[in-house]
Formats: C-alpha cells, structure tokens, sequence
C-alpha cells in the first residue's frame, strides 16, 4: 500500500474511533454524574477536528514538487502538528476551568457503571495509541506520531477519571469532587503530551540535523558505489515523510567532470533505491 495510502487510513480509523467515544463518554458523563468523563467527551470532540486536520495536512505534504515547491510539500506536515497541539491546549484549558468551576457546584456521587465504561475505553484507546505509533514510525510522520499522543492522552485522562470516580464511588458522599479532581490532574499529562508533540515538529521546521542512524546508512550505502572513496559532509532535513539530504562524496581526483557526473548519478539512484524514505538528494564531488 502506498505510504501515503496507509497514513490517510491511520487518520481515518483514528476519526472515527474518536467520533464514537466522545459521543459514548457524553452520555455515560451525563447519565452517570460524572463530569471526569464528560471532560473526556470534550478532549474526543477536540481530537475529531485535529484528525481532520492532520489529515489535511497528510494530503497537501504529498503533493509532489512543483515550480514553486521544488523540495515538495512536506513542511505542510510540521504546521499541521502545530495546531493539534493547539487543539490539544485548548483542550486542556476547557477541562481545567470546568473542573474548578464543577468543583465549586454540589452533585451527585458518579454511577458504578461508568467504572465499565472508562476500563473499555482505556484499553481501546491503548491499542489505538499502539496501531498509529507503529504506523507513524514506519512513515517517519509526526503528524501520526501527534495523532498517536493523542490516543495516549485520552488513555490518561481516563485512567486519572477512573481513579477519581473510584475514590468518589468507594468514600461515597463528600468525596464528589474526586472525579473532577481527577480531571485536573489529566491536565497535567496533556499539556506535557503537547510538549513532546510540539518538540518534533519545531526541530523539523527549524531543520535540524538530528539523524545520526540515517546518516551513518548514507555514508554504509555511498561505500558501495564503485568509484566512491568517501564521505565528508552530510545534511539531512526532514519535509513530512521524506529526507531530503546534501552529501559530500570523494572521488579520484584525477577524474574527468564527466566521470565524476556519472558516479554522482550512480550514487543518488543507489542511496534512493536503498533508503526509500529519502526525497531530494544533492551529491557534491570532492577530490580524494
């Protein structure tokens, strides 16, 4: 399947697993007292737009170079992260303020059946973080990497939702706001989950040079062109799910322009048959 195929797929199935939690997490938080799970229902419905996002994102950084783009459209990718983490944040400022302002109002102990609830979803959201991590490990997208996280927040937040309606069902009255404690305390882990998200993406944009592996694999590769005696400078920049690399290669000086061009061309089309992942790729010819 084409990588940009399986990516869109990813997107998908994680829309529309977020789709029908967020609308069982509103029903099981209204039915069941319990504004831990509806703070969920929130941080569902805010997943679902920056699915949509991410996979518009997807769909613009694939687009192949054009006059104006001639490294293509990756760095579409990195923006998109930045507004999920948006999203991210701006799920975690509405949970907090409708956790202190739920703290501040009296209500009901939360239903037993929303311990059920939060454990199905739990375990769902787990394997949905494990599904699109693996996927956006073999993308090299961190679009899917935040779409991830996003799964593993939401598994967060409904395991401190779990405890907090634990401690308020097992103490009973008095201890109602256990649950929305528990909220406030799922904050925590989606602001530093927003960081970690956000990171990638700044470096990516900023293009930095942080792939000691791919580089070692270039230079392995660039050894097993006949007429390459050596490496010296290698650059990498990552745009979306490509790595488009500057490298040095070193040759026999005595060499024509001609023999040198061609061992060139030998050696991008090696370094691009071997490493699928890498886009553009400039060879400079330096004397051995």
């Amino acid at each position: 399947m084409p990588r940009k195929n399986l990516a869109v797929r990813t997107v998908v199935f994680s829309m529309l697993g977020n789709v029908a939690l967020a609308a069982i997490k509103f029903l099981a938080g209204i039915f069941g007292h319990s504004y831990a799970l509806i703070a969920d229902g929130i941080e569902s419905v805010l997943d679902v737009f920056a699915s949509i996002l991410v996979l518009i994102g997807l769909k613009y950084a694939s687009r192949p170079p054009d006059e104006n783009h001639p490294y293509g459209h990756g760095k579409a990718e990195p923006l998109t992260t930045f507004l999920v983490v948006a999203f991210l944040i701006v799920s975690a400022t509405t949970i907090t303020y409708q956790s202190i302002q739920h703290i501040q109002t009296p209500h009901k102990v939360p239903e037993t059946f929303t311990l059920w609830i939060l454990g199905a979803i739990i375990l769902w959201k787990e394997i949905s973080y494990q599904i699109v991590m693996r996927r956006s490990i073999k993308l090299n997208s961190d679009s899917l990497k935040a779409e991830a996280w996003h799964h593993r927040s939401d598994a967060i937040t409904s395991v401190a939702a779990f405890i907090g309606i634990s401690i308020a069902i097992y103490f009973g009255d008095g201890y109602e706001v256990a649950d929305d404690y528990a909220a406030l305390v799922a904050v925590v882990f989606i602001a530093y989950n927003s960081y970690k998200i956000f990171r990638p993406a700044l470096g990516e944009i900023m293009d930095e040079n942080n792939y000691a592996e791919l580089t070692d694999e270039i230079r392995e590769v660039a050894l097993k062109v006949k007429g390459v005696k050596g490496t010296e400078k290698c650059f990498i920049r990552k745009a979306g799910m490509k790595y488009h690399v500057d490298l040095h290669a070193c040759v026999e000086g005595d060499l024509t322009v001609t023999e040198g061009h061609d061992i060139a061309h030998l050696l991008k089309d090696r370094l691009r048959k071997e490493i699928p992942q890498l886009g553009h790729v400039l060879i400079h010819i330096e004397p051995f």
